[in-house]
């Protein structure tokens, strides 16, 4: 397999450099998770850092990547494809838009 050494930025890695294994496309993983052991023996804490391009190529190609913390560690483990419905919001069903008859009124249409 191979590897590229990639620089992290930001957070506790920051100024690191760590060999990343590169994918069957030749780029490193969008996401880096780092578990933390946490000192007292509790559940380790878990460093996210997100995939960047570092500088353009040719052609304004990508060619090599860096990661940049990520405070929030948002999970973004869903897939988003382009026919995916988007997360109903609180209050709505499930076809995503608000309720017909609010209150639980019935509706004048049915006399």
């Amino acid at each position: 397999m191979k590897s590229e050494d990639t620089p992290f930025e930001g957070g506790p890695m920051d100024g690191r450099v760590l060999p990343v294994l590169l994918g069957i496309t030749g780029h490193p993983p969008k996401t880096y998770r780092i578990p933390v052991p946490d000192a007292r023996g509790g559940p380790p804490t878990v460093l996210v850092y997100r995939r960047v391009p570092r500088g353009q190529g040719g052609a304004g190609l990508t060619r090599r990547w860096k990661y940049a913390y990520d405070p929030e560690g948002d999970a973004g483990g869903r897939l988003k494809w382009p026919w995916s419905r988007p997360d109903p919001a609180p209050g709505t069903r499930r076809g995503g838009g608000p309720d017909a008859t609010p209150d639980g009124k019935p509706d004048d249409a049915d006399g």
